[in-house]
């Protein structure tokens, strides 16, 4: 996955390369739903709004309407059984989110945050940050990788 403008997105794999424009009123909620089903499937087989609340610590309700708004977008499918699937535009938007989360939490950890605080300043930064900065952290940190 790769950036090419602010508001763009491009995913590429053996058989084929899209892009998705995801400056569309996307919110922060938004992303965080996507990130959280993004982080819990692959922590579970399944997917479901109960699971969500649960990580989120949000209500029924607003996971419940979270959903359909998700779905009505065509970011996520929900089959007859409720369980929760990121399609190709809401995975590259989760994709994202999640690579900024890890990065940024990697990189307030090396400095001597605490592990907790770098989680939730992590999470709090990775809806701002603008793609210019994001990548230069991300390369430094490759940098402190190599050595």
């Amino acid at each position: 996955m790769s950036r090419t403008d602010h508001n763009k997105i491009e995913r590429e794999d053996d058989t084929h390369k899209e892009s998705y424009n995801i400056g569309m009123n996307i919110q922060e909620s938004a992303e965080m739903y996507l990130e959280s089903i993004h982080v819990l499937s692959q922590e579970m087989e399944n997917v479901r709004s109960i699971d969500i609340c649960r990580k989120m610590g949000f209500s029924k309700p607003s996971v419940s309407r979270a959903m359909k708004n998700l779905k009505a977008e065509d970011y996520i499918d929900i089959d007859a059984n409720g369980y929760i699937t990121l399609k190709e535009k809401g995975l590259a938007i989760a994709d994202k989110i999640y690579e900024r989360h890890k990065v940024l939490t990697e990189l307030f950890i090396s400095i001597g945050v605490s592990a907790q605080t770098a989680e939730d300043d992590a999470c709090r930064i990775e809806h701002v940050i603008s793609d210019e900065t994001f990548t230069k952290i991300r390369e430094l940190m490759k940098k402190s990788h190599q050595r």
